[in-house]
């Protein structure tokens, strides 16, 4: 409820259509509760939105990353790379359908492209959304554990041998940098994470 109810209030500053609000809803809750989403799911919105208010003191423009949070993980296909690519033009379809201006949109677009390759960028606003997206990284090990659980589930698809070896290269990507890029996230959650990720790692070679 509360992450309709933030959506419905969000999208009723820029338009008066209650029927294209509501239809626009159902999208995104449709999408988000599918039974193969173990973890990218409405959840993991939540979730954000928590980490959000946190910081919301250090964001520039809250409307354009909380769209941003809302699209980002619209289209989520395990067998695709572009994921990220298709959820940022269903943002931009949506937002423009509502009225927002091309610059809006295009900032939204480049926040959810960039939740693919996590790594840093030039706008502060990118990287918090990046770092809200991780965070589960660095939550203590009961719920990483399950976080891991769900993500393997979502990719079940996959054997053991494929799945561990793509997991293990993405996880040793965050070990070689940063796992966090802002201050306030490293701060919070940069150690705890690097011993959940390096955990995780030896039990993919078991």
């Amino acid at each position: 409820m509360m992450l309709k109810n933030n959506f419905t209030t969000l999208l009723l500053n820029y338009t008066n259509d209650t029927g294209k609000v509501e239809k626009y809803w159902h999208e995104l809750e449709t999408a988000y509760s599918h039974s193969k989403r173990k973890y990218h799911n409405l959840s993991h919105l939540e979730n954000m939105f928590e980490e959000l208010e946190e910081v919301k003191d250090k964001v520039e423009d809250q409307d354009t990353i909380v769209f941003a949070i809302f699209y980002h993980d619209i289209i989520y296909n395990v067998l695709k790379g572009n994921n990220e690519a298709k959820s940022a033009a269903i943002a931009v379809e949506r937002l423009s359908d509502i009225g927002l201006d091309s610059l809006i949109t295009t900032k939204c677009k480049e926040h959810i492209l960039a939740t693919k390759h996590h790594v840093m960028t030039s706008s502060n606003d990118t990287n918090i959304l990046i770092d809200i997206d991780m965070s589960i990284l660095g939550k203590e090990w009961s719920i990483y554990e399950k976080y891991m659980s769900d993500v393997r589930s979502e990719y079940s698809i996959y054997p053991d041998f494929v799945y561990n070896k793509g997991r293990k290269n993405a996880l040793i990507h965050f070990l070689d940098n940063n796992v966090f890029l802002t201050p306030y996230f490293y701060e919070k959650y940069e150690k705890q994470a690097i011993r959940n990720i390096k955990r995780e790692i030896e039990i993919l070679r078991k």
